[in-house]
């Protein structure tokens, strides 16, 4: 019996080590996937920087480098105002479509139909989008910056967090719980697009069923609601590839208060946040918080003189004629920068995200100090993604919820939406193993990208130049070279299968890291920046861009970021990637030839057969 006793006691201590053993990897996996998007988003900043070091530094030389440079800093013609009944009248919807067809005003058979056509994979006729993009608009530019609604009349409120453009979670929530009716109000909390492939069509669904249910349905601002950051993550790529127009509803409300208890925001609060200062804001007026653009320069006009004519980065707003004030910036642009990037915090304080780039970090005195003065019970907000889909921080008060399953890799997380205060778990979580290779396959593109700063950093602990250091030396020296904060000791058998006398060969494991120059290195390592701009550069969206352009583009850009790259070496780049000779790169051929295999995200990971899914509506 003693031994029987003891067996037991075995086996439970061998199973708690082995679940505390998974439980460490699995943090260690979901820390290389914020550390990454941080990063990312942190990244995105430099553009600001970039755009800046333009105008106050770069003197064009002849009327080539001018015209250059006012392409880049004017708004292209893609993103020009859409004169959206023009675009109708020259788009009409033949006899032969055979996709749904809209009336309107909208009815919610409308609604069922759009949805099962994008059920089975079909596309909504380019009129329609343009009609219904033209009547939000409408709607949206009359709804104030906070939306405050009343659940009295309605048996129940359903809070969704990010989408990013995977429509199967949406599918899942309204099949969960409902399509949005009288009887049940939804308030999608932004972040609507980019990432999945699906942007455009959620946001059709989004925004018919607003015009059905304008009282039941809500929608606040997220921080990829945003021109600039849309270019970066595909959703102006996908809305232009599927529709061949650009329009996008930056006149999206900021925040909802749910009977006078309840913030729904999309990032946070700081110190500053005010809500009836954010009640004024002319929210129409910040259509990217990135950067400043400079309007279209007229004949003759310099781009020195273009650099003091500021206006915010719009698809849809008029210039500005002089620059912001800082006081302007204070009231304007740093109260929506907040309430959209910021994130909760365990420390006290507010201080500077600087993980992301933009917004703060906000403590629970902040958040306490900003309940007490407006009289609120707690504050429910998304912008991160978490294990299970949501999180609670600062003493219950402050709700993450992120609706967006498996948003790194296949069995990555959870997703999530609040119902009337009760959390409903939406999707599975798949083996851990498919979600470490997906995050170990991130970080070895990072360390392909950073190589030639990586080999110095080695070489600073490897005094007697033998190729080898020890593990201490090698986990510090990456650090310092990624600061991505990470447990490197723990991931090194996932980085280097085989030790030599217990010391790293780092010769060897970076040889394995190929990479043919230090040129198509700092390509890599900022390839999303290069991304976004050469889109800019390309305003019709054909892919192509001409040898000429990518000379000047990669040189304005080694120039602003140090980089030590001659004209020749740039030129024989360009001129290899000229396959055919004709004088134009293939940017999208460019683009893959920089990219590490990876495998493409499952979007149908949960427990649901779409194929016998359908929908209805319930009576008014």
């Amino acid at each position: 019996m003693g031994q029987s006793i003891q067996s037991a006691v075995l086996i439970q201590r061998w199973y708690r080590r082995y679940v505390a053993r998974l439980e460490m990897r699995r943090r260690c996996t979901w820390r290389i996937f914020q550390s990454i998007e941080y990063a990312g988003e942190h990244d995105h900043m430099k553009l600001n920087h970039f755009f800046d070091y333009l105008i106050e530094n770069v003197t064009p030389q002849n009327t080539k480098d001018r015209e250059f440079i006012n392409r880049i800093l004017s708004e292209s013609d893609t993103t020009r105002q859409v004169k959206l009944e023009k675009s109708m009248e020259s788009t009409a919807v033949p006899a032969s479509y055979k996709g749904p067809r809209l009336g309107f005003p909208l009815t919610p058979d409308d609604a069922v139909n759009v949805l099962e056509a994008f059920r089975k994979n079909q596309q909504l006729h380019p009129y329609y989008v343009l009609k219904l993009f033209q009547e939000v608009e409408q709607h949206l530019s009359h709804l104030p910056n906070i939306n405050r609604i009343s659940t009295c009349y309605s048996e129940e409120i359903t809070v969704c967090g990010d989408l990013h453009g995977q429509i199967f979670d949406l599918f899942h929530i309204f099949y969960k719980n409902g399509l949005p009716s009288p009887q049940k109000l939804y308030v999608f909390n932004g972040d609507f697009v980019d990432r999945g492939t699906h942007s455009i069509e959620i946001l059709i669904i989004i925004f018919i069923f607003l015009l059905i249910y304008p009282k039941e349905v809500h929608l606040n601002r997220g921080n990829h609601e945003d021109y600039m950051i849309n270019f970066r993550y595909g959703f102006t790529k996908e809305v232009t590839r599927k529709y061949k127009v650009l329009q996008f509803a930056y006149l999206i409300p900021l925040a909802t208060v749910i009977d006078r208890k309840v913030l729904i925001v999309h990032g946070g609060i700081s110190d500053k946040t005010d809500l009836e200062r954010l009640a004024k804001v002319e929210r129409c007026k910040v259509c990217s918080d990135q950067f400043w653009r400079t309007v279209r320069a007229g004949p003759g006009k310099q781009v020195s003189e273009m650099g003091r004519e500021w206006r915010f980065c719009s698809i849809l707003s008029l210039p500005q004629p002089r620059p912001p004030s800082h006081a302007h910036q204070a009231t304007t642009i740093k109260p929506v920068i907040d309430i959209l990037w910021s994130d909760p915090d365990p420390k006290p304080g507010c201080t500077e995200n600087e993980e992301r780039g933009g917004g703060c970090y906000f403590g629970p005195d902040v958040t306490d100090t900003f309940l007490q003065k407006h009289r609120l019970q707690f504050i429910i907000r998304s912008h991160e993604c978490k294990p299970e889909g949501y999180e609670v921080d600062h003493n219950r008060k402050v709700i993450t919820i992120f609706s967006a399953s498996n948003y790194y890799a296949p069995g990555s997380n959870r997703g999530f939406q609040a119902t009337k205060g009760v959390s409903r778990q939406l999707s599975i979580t798949q083996r851990t193993s498919r979600v470490e290779e997906s995050a170990y396959q991130i970080l070895k593109e990072q360390l392909f990208a950073h190589r030639s700063e990586l080999i110095a950093a080695f070489r600073g602990y490897d005094k007697r130049n033998t190729g080898l250091i020890s593990v201490n030396d090698w986990a510090k020296a990456i650090e310092s070279v990624l600061q991505l904060g990470l447990p490197w000791r723990m991931l090194r058998p996932h980085l280097i299968l085989q030790l030599t006398n217990g010391r790293v060969d780092y010769r060897a494991w970076l040889k394995d890291i190929r990479l043919q120059s230090s040129l198509l290195e700092s390509i890599y390592r900022n390839l999303s920046n290069l991304e976004t701009i050469f889109s800019l550069i390309d305003t019709d969206c054909s892919g192509f861009i001409c040898l000429e352009e990518f000379h000047q583009m990669w040189k304005l850009f080694s120039a602003h970021m140090n980089i030590d790259i001659s004209d020749e070496n740039i030129r024989d780049l360009a001129r290899s990637m000229d396959f055919n000779k004709d004088g134009k790169i293939d940017f999208n051929e460019f683009l893959e030839a920089f990219r590490l295999v990876k495998q493409p995200p499952s979007y149908f990971s949960f427990q649901l057969d779409m194929d016998h899914l359908h929908f209805g509506v319930m009576p008014r």
